[in-house]
């Protein structure tokens, strides 16, 4: 559980293809990812007022029984605090990490907010990120594309003409020993990691048909080193 100095990914050079350089990415941004248990974390969430009260039903009814997905609904609730955590699994004892879980809570009530597992793959000769959020029964699970921003700054989209990138919704039905995965064709997704005045931020936004409902204004600070 939460090892010292893990990042949600074991190297941003994995994530190399035609599209995008690692290598230009600004070396805060990839000690943020590769180092992630470093840094703190503080969300201000601006929500759409179309989208508001439907997922203060989906909130009060799904995310918080399940403890996922439960996202702060305005600024007094983010102000709770967060605490974020990775715990990794390795699965054949060979001292790599196979499995990442990103687990964020509040801070004064250890309730989840937020649990994804992080993993990184390759097709083609370009590397993805792809996060699964389980539940129960299925997982959701989004897979993004990497690209560079101006001035070493790091974008992670759903929205591409590639085959990958994209949501997910999948089960599995034991009986018919049977795996179904269904694609949310109207579901996107963008991060925009960036430094600006010399500090970490992040913008990350969710559309539905085109239509943006949440942006997730992220505050990035690097945690205090430990001495004695």
């Amino acid at each position: 559980r939460n090892p010292p100095d893990v990042g949600i990914l074991a190297s941003l050079d994995t994530l190399d293809g035609p599209t995008f350089d690692a290598g230009r990415v600004h070396p805060l941004i990839r000690e943020f990812y590769e180092h992630t248990s470093r840094f703190k974390l503080s969300i201000v969430p601006e929500w759409r007022a179309w989208m508001k009260p439907g997922y203060e039903l989906f909130k009060r009814v799904v995310a918080e029984p399940l403890g996922q997905a439960a996202i702060p609904s305005n600024i007094e609730e983010a102000q709770r605090g967060m605490v974020s955590t990775i715990d990794t699994i390795d699965l054949d004892g060979d001292e790599v990490i196979d499995i990442r879980g990103w687990i964020r809570t509040f801070a004064d009530s250890g309730k989840p907010i937020y649990v994804g597992i992080y993993t990184s793959f390759r097709h083609d000769d370009r590397g993805y990120v792809s996060v699964g959020f389980p539940i129960p029964g299925s997982n959701f699970t989004a897979t993004l594309e990497p690209r560079n921003g101006d001035d070493g700054e790091l974008v992670l989209t759903s929205r591409s003409d590639l085959p990958f990138p994209g949501h997910y919704l999948s089960s599995v039905d034991g009986e018919r020993d049977a795996l179904t995965v269904v694609k949310l064709l109207s579901f996107e997704e963008c991060i925009h990691v960036f430094v600006a005045d010399g500090e970490l931020r992040t913008e990350h936004s969710f559309a539905l048909a085109g239509r943006r409902f949440l942006t997730l204004h992220y505050e990035i600070e690097r945690l205090p080193v430990a001495t004695g």
